[in-house]
């Protein structure tokens, strides 16, 4: 397939930015299935504002990215990892906290058999 540099207008400031060959090609490589709506800068403004959670009192609260403990994938915690202690990503965070309210089961005393 031909690639085109592509002249698109971002659906958030209206500024017109360049949908090149090169990103194309990226683009199809990772499996995309839509060009880019937004210029690069406001792609940019999206992703740091994601970035913040609301905290109830009216403010946000930063979140900060590491690696998840049992499953390697990305986590996004309240806090900044320090290393010390594990973070999970939502899933595992979750699961563990499942694991951890089941009843433990003691396998039968042996002293009762004789």
């Amino acid at each position: 397939m031909e690639y085109v540099d592509r002249v698109i207008p971002c659906v958030n400031c209206g500024k017109e930015f360049i949908f090149s060959s090169r990103d194309q090609q990226y683009y199809e490589q990772k499996g995309f299935k839509n060009a880019p709506k937004r210029c690069r800068e406001c792609r940019a403004l999206l992703k740091r504002e994601r970035q913040f959670v609301p905290d109830g009192n009216g403010g946000k609260t930063e979140l900060f990215k590491a690696t998840c403990a049992d499953c390697g994938g990305p986590a996004y915690v309240p806090f900044k990892p320090t290393g010390i202690k594990p973070v999970y990503c939502k899933d595992c965070f979750v699961a563990s906290k499942i694991r951890a309210a089941e009843p433990q089961t003691e396998p039968p005393s042996q002293a009762w058999a004789t």
